[in-house]
């Protein structure tokens, strides 16, 4: 597995103002490290414990991007370690974002998670639902939003195509509401698979694990 010359073939197929994350969940040190050698600077978790595991063990200037569903009772182990959570997903974890920030008087970026294809197996926002987090964000003093990010449901490239190009329009829809504490700066969606056809339709970080880094044993 030769992993800075996945990196560098991924980097060549993607505009340079794209946002590329490792997600390096289950992944040991040493495999970030070749990653980091690299020219590695965002690594996705998707749980808490590890996140937290590596933060302590790897280099200072990564920045971790947390892209699991967070539960609320562990928001306050990564409200200072994460450099973005991508999977804001309900209202009652923005208030407990908001509480915990409150507390260590941090802000934490965040992204909307959408539910585009309105799957049971997936958290995230409905796109009729979203009015209601925003009226709860104009609330906040420490939460900030600065885009949206989409798992979409398996399908072809058609499908595929369909539900990115579905996620732009909300992004575009948004960005001219101007609400308080919403910038709509990151478009987050595509992964190892679908990622070539996400950045077609207007994404701007994409979140790479098994092209990096291999298939999960």
């Amino acid at each position: 597995m030769n992993i800075k010359y996945n990196i560098e073939q991924i980097k060549e197929s993607m505009p340079k103002d794209v946002t590329l994350v490792a997600v390096s969940k289950t992944k040991p040190i040493e495999l970030l490290e070749e990653a980091y050698s690299a020219g590695i600077r965002d690594f996705a978790e998707n749980k808490v414990q590890e996140l937290m595991e590596k933060f302590e063990l790897f280099h200072k200037d990564v920045r971790w991007h947390f892209i699991g569903h967070l539960q609320t009772n562990k928001v306050k182990y990564i409200v200072d370690k994460a450099f973005m959570i991508h999977s804001l997903d309900s209202i009652k974890l923005l208030k407990e974002l908001e509480k915990q920030c409150n507390k260590q008087q941090l802000q934490v970026n965040t992204l909307i998670q959408i539910n585009i294809g309105k799957e049971e197996s997936k958290y995230g926002f409905y796109e009729e639902d979203l009015d209601e987090i925003f009226i709860e964000v104009e609330k906040c003093n420490c939460v900030k939003i600065k885009g949206i990010m989409v798992i979409i449901p398996k399908g072809d490239e058609e499908s595929n195509r369909y539900y990115f190009k579905r996620t732009k329009n909300i992004y575009e829809k948004i960005k001219e509401q101007k609400y308080q504490n919403v910038t709509m700066e990151i478009l987050s969606m595509g992964m190892t698979h679908d990622y070539k056809t996400a950045l077609e339709e207007g994404a701007n970080l994409v979140r790479i694990g098994e092209g990096i880094f291999g298939k999960r044993i």
